[in-house]
């Protein structure tokens, strides 16, 4: 095999830096995550597939709760839900937030209390309505003036709803455009600057069937320095001041989502939680004093810093091709079951386990099996220069928005997840078959 010149600052794959905390090394080269080897995973459950530390998604949501104990805490569902995942965030006293029915009736009929539920969405179906409504969700939160009536509409004359208004406050911050939501540009929120987001409020305010609790935003995704949330919170409360000056309003709670930046690959930064809870909360009873407001409690919205770097996924090499200078590493997955690559950008750190290679490292591509050229999944890293058809990769923090996006290309079925914990493995999510695209395909 050919060897290219890996340039010294390219993060190697053997620092476990990124890995779940349970992660340790065999002798002969494996990994074990939660006592449980990942030779053994990919042999009982082929590959590609997901393992989810337990321990880790149960100790990271300790940690918020430790950072933010004033603060309700918010699981945000979209990063990656199953009915265990719903089943360790209630008991370890999280709330959820969830963009749709699906989401919704998944999380409530394993048990998650609907009133510690909160129903996001920039475009709410009637469907996503009527369930919030039947299921009894603890909030909605308006996201367009069109939903004001709609609501009042849906929830009737003697009925009740708790709501909050997405607003914009106009804060670029985020690791890639396409996952900045801060900004007055992109579809979610009313902007504050212009004065949407008052005439909404002044709407929902009209409607004594919706109670108006307080105010969210969320300014991204992958944030990793707190310069951003504070400049948020002085845009916030400026407004509830205003709020209270026209209309003798006191909102009692002030959401500001999520977004908070983990490493997903060695010396790549990560938004520091305990820095953030300080100065957030320094910043908010400051700007509540000089508004002459009461200090509204915090909601906090985390996602993908919980289940994200309790995942692992594991694939199986099918080929290694040179191309010029280039060396192709090619897996059985791909973009069908993590399109973030291709979507934003984002760098892996995968690794070789199950053997030890015995070849000087190379530079190289991993890419999938799907027919896209940009069916990459991590470029510019690190392998044995003797990696082979059949040997084993694993990737870290894979355990958000990688299977939660999964999709039908190429009909290759989505993957299995399995979760580890105390040497054990159990399978929470079963690999989609051939069978299961069959019986959806109704019609000749």
């Amino acid at each position: 095999m050919t060897t290219v010149h890996v340039p010294a600052s390219r993060p190697t794959a053997a620092d476990l830096s990124v890995w779940p905390a349970s992660t340790t090394e065999t002798a002969r080269g494996d990994l074990a995550v939660g006592g449980v080897p990942l030779t053994e995973i990919a042999d009982r459950f082929g590959t590609p597939v997901y393992l989810l530390d337990e321990a880790e998604v149960r100790e990271r949501c300790r940690t918020y709760r430790d950072a933010f104990p004033e603060a309700d805490i918010l699981y945000a569902a979209k990063a990656f839900l199953c009915r265990a995942m719903a089943h360790w965030i209630e008991e370890e006293d999280l709330g959820l937030d969830v963009c749709s029915a699906g989401e919704l009736e998944l999380a409530v009929t394993t048990g998650f209390p609907p009133d510690r539920i909160v129903l996001h969405g920039n475009a709410k179906s009637p469907r996503d309505l009527d369930t919030a409504l039947r299921l009894g969700v603890g909030r909605i939160v308006i996201d367009s003036p069109s939903e004001i009536a709609r609501l009042a509409a849906a929830v009737g004359p003697d009925g009740h709803q708790k709501v909050m208004v997405r607003v914009v406050p106009g804060v670029s911050a985020g690791g890639h455009a396409k996952i900045r939501t801060g900004t007055d540009d992109q579809k979610f929120g009313l902007p504050i600057a212009d004065g949407h987001a008052q005439h909404a409020i002044a709407r929902i305010l009209g409607q004594p069937q919706l109670e108006l609790t307080g105010l969210h935003c969320h300014l991204g995704s992958q944030i990793t320095t707190v310069k951003p949330y504070l400049v948020a919170v002085r845009r916030v409360v400026g407004l509830m001041m205003r709020l209270h000056e026209q209309h003798g309003l006191v909102l009692p709670e002030l959401d500001l989502g999520g977004g908070h930046g983990i490493a997903h690959r060695p010396g790549e930064p990560a938004l520091d939680l305990t820095t953030l809870a300080s100065r957030v909360r320094a910043e908010l009873a400051d700007a509540c004093a000089t508004a002459g407001l009461p200090v509204p409690r915090l909601v906090i919205e985390p996602g993908r810093a919980i289940a994200g770097p309790a995942g692992v996924a594991l694939y199986h090499v099918l080929a290694v091709k040179h191309t010029g200078r280039h060396v192709f590493v090619a897996v059985d997955g791909g973009m069908s079951d993590n399109p973030r690559p291709a979507l934003y950008g984002v760098r892996y750190a995968p690794r070789l386990v199950g053997r030890r290679g015995t070849a000087a490292p190379v530079g190289v591509t991993v890419v999938g099996r799907h027919c896209e050229a940009g069916d990459i999944l991590a470029s510019d890293v690190e392998l044995p220069g003797d990696v082979r058809p059949g040997d084993l990769l694993a990737v870290p923090v894979a355990g958000a928005y990688q299977l939660a996006m999964a999709s039908g290309y190429n009909l290759v079925g989505r993957p299995p997840l399995a979760a580890v914990r105390d040497g054990r493995a159990r399978l929470l999510v079963r690999r989609e078959s051939l069978e299961d695209i069959r019986r959806r395909d109704v019609g000749l």
